[in-house]
């Protein structure tokens, strides 16, 4: 019969059973001793993970019950970018009171995108050790991911309230901020972040992309831009100034180093131009920055020659990877976006390097060599708003992929409701106070009108009363406004604009998706010309849509013009009846001819590398060591 563990052990010793042998019958301690414990604190002090790992794998043969040495192999595992959840939920078991454990148990489970069971480890941390201020920053990032972001925001402000120069816990307060539209306290958090950590990179991308929401000059945005440029090259340790690929290839080796190689509005625009690159031209690299996979990700995969993930290398081991690949030139498919890995490219792991697509400004990056637009998103005039060399496309700079799910564009919704419904399916961040001030302007001077609002933002229904406070707060009653969160399927997102007649572009922050997708559903886009890029953006949509009279020359010619193209319903019924057919036909969805233009473009990039005249070779700095 097995004895109980307070009864005495079979093995001699006069010790409790639950003291001594655990059962079996060799004799031994129940947990490490002295000496075995700081030989572990030791070897992972040292950064010796993993010696850490077997020796902890070798104790915990002897000590099964050890929650101190599960701890120590989870923080060994994680170290090496392994998997260190099962050891955590050991460790978790065994040590119910450790905060620390059940902290970092929060971030396994997070990492897995458990976002529900990682709050509640971090809530138990937090019950163990209430003033644990990463424990209150880890719990705002678990809240943002489940979209609770007022919730969210207060964690980080508790987690300041008890460490208030801890930098993350700013930066991520200027995230959340930054989310609800809160754009002066994000910039805040941001500057916050930076005083306290003033090589903080990712806080300078971050404030980076807050003020393409904001006012300000271009050239007060370049400056900020380039000096995270700064920051980032401060951290390179040997930069690559010889590459192992060939002058004269048969096929140019292009990298593409993005986050978004999903179903994001990134790899909708990637998808065309995939299937229409010519392999015996270009060679593909995926380059995946961020983890999550779906069935876009299957679908473009096939057209790389190999797919190399870069997540859980540093940028360092990032950077050898892609120079060992012999790539000729090196796309970041990101800018200052989540994921990016920016930083890489300060390495130059690529002879030419060019930022394309995934935020329209400059990176501010001295090894960036070019910046991929069009003539009317960047004109002559534009060139000095950025520390890239500009190449243009000869059409757009763009071009999205053929929705798969069928289209049905019904008649002018206005002809039956007897009353005009203008949308805006952007993120609700882009809807600044001036934009809530010209379109209520805009619903003042059409009477009856509506509005239709579609963001994920309003899923939570508090952001759906602050929408309406303010709107009320310039003069716009709650029943004017239609307000919508995310929708279950492509299919039903699409759908929705058969109840919009004419889309309100948001500025300076105009849409991009959102725009191409409205024309694709017949709906043409109000938008307002901007003085950069970004802004930019929504002219050449509208331009090589046929539709140049539909951008705004200032805020008083965006609301004279949403009154005269409601004036005439039944032109606006025409223009709606013939518009798919129009964008089908221009370069917005021409797959094939955007292709080849962006074929020629690398080829173009790389025949000015080998003949010395690319942007890179030109600058003083790469010439010395």
């Amino acid at each position: 019969m097995k004895p109980g563990r307070n009864d005495p052990c079979s093995c001699g010793s006069g010790k409790k059973y639950k003291n001594c042998c655990l059962g079996k019958s060799d004799s031994r301690p129940a947990m490490p001793t002295i000496a075995e414990f700081n030989q572990l604190v030791a070897l992972f002090n040292t950064g010796r993970h993993a010696e850490v790992e077997s020796r902890a794998r070798s104790l915990l043969e002897l000590y099964p019950d050890s929650g101190f040495v599960w701890k120590q192999l989870s923080a060994s595992l994680h170290m090496q970018g392994k998997d260190p959840l099962l050891a955590l939920q050991k460790a978790a078991y065994l040590l119910p009171d450790d905060a620390g454990v059940h902290n970092n148990l929060g971030t396994a489970l997070q990492d897995l995108g458990q976002f529900e069971n990682a709050a509640a480890s971090y809530r138990r941390a937090l019950q163990l050790k209430p003033d644990f201020a990463m424990a209150h920053n880890n719990l705002g990032n678990a809240l943002q991911d489940l979209g609770q972001f007022e919730d969210a925001a207060a964690s980080y402000r508790r987690a300041l309230q008890f460490k208030p120069d801890f930098a993350e816990a700013h930066n991520n307060l200027g995230i959340v901020l930054q989310y609800l539209g809160h754009f002066d306290g994000a910039e805040a958090s941001y500057r916050r972040a930076l005083e306290f950590k003033p090589d903080f990179a990712e806080a300078q991308a971050n404030l980076l992309f807050t003020l393409n929401y904001t006012v300000h000059t271009p050239e007060y945005y370049l400056e900020e831009a380039r000096k995270y440029g700064r920051m980032v090259d401060k951290k390179v340790t040997s930069r690559f100034f010889t590459w192992q690929c060939a002058d004269q290839p048969e096929r140019l080796r292009v990298g593409i180093v993005s986050g978004d190689l999903y179903n994001h509005a990134v790899g909708h625009f990637l998808e065309g131009l995939l299937a229409h690159i010519d392999p015996a031209r270009v060679e593909l690299i995926a380059y995946p920055t961020h983890h999550e996979e779906d069935e876009l990700t299957a679908r473009i995969r096939p057209y790389f020659s190999a797919w190399k993930p870069l997540f859980g290398k540093s940028d360092e081991a990032a950077a050898h990877l892609i120079h060992a690949d012999g790539v000729h030139v090196l796309l970041d498919i990101s800018g200052h976006t989540a994921h990016n890995r920016l930083p890489v490219f300060a390495w130059k792991p690529a002879p030419v390097q060019v930022t394309w697509l995934g935020l329209p400004a400059t990176t501010g990056m001295a090894k960036m060599d070019y910046v991929l637009g069009d003539p009317h998103a960047i004109p002559t005039e534009y060139e000095n708003h950025f520390s890239e060399a500009v190449w243009r496309l000869p059409d757009s700079y763009l071009c999205l992929t053929v929705p798969s799910s069928p289209v049905y564009v019904v008649p002018l919704p206005a002809l039956s409701t007897e009353y005009v419904t203008f949308g805006s399916f952007n993120n609700l961040s882009k809807m600044n106070d001036a934009v809530v001030a010209v379109w209520a302007r805009v619903l003042k001077s059409v009477p009856n009108s509506r509005l239709l609002l579609k963001a994920k933002q309003l899923n939570d229904p508090v952001v759906c009363e602050k929408t309406r406070l303010r709107f009320a707060s310039c003069g716009i009653a709650p029943d004017r406004l239609i307000l919508g969160g995310t929708l279950a399927s492509d299919e039903d997102h699409l759908a929705a604009y058969n109840k919009v007649d004419i889309a309100l572009d948001t500025f300076p922050y105009p849409g991009v998706t959102t725009s191409v997708e409205a024309l694709w559903m017949g709906v043409p886009v109000l938008s307002l010309r901007g003085d950069r890029f970004l802004s930019r953006t929504a002219g050449s949509i509208a331009h090589n849509a046929g539709l140049p009279d539909w951008i705004a020359a200032d805020e008083d010619d965006y609301v004279a013009k949403a009154v005269a193209f409601t004036s005439n319903l039944e032109r606006l019924a025409a223009l709606r009846a013939g518009l798919l057919q129009q964008v089908l036909a221009s370069p917005l969805f021409d797959a094939p001819r955007f292709a080849r233009n962006f074929e020629d473009a690398l080829w173009g990039m790389w025949q000015e590398r080998i003949q010395g005249n690319s942007p890179t070779s030109s600058r003083a700095s790469d010439r010395l060591a």
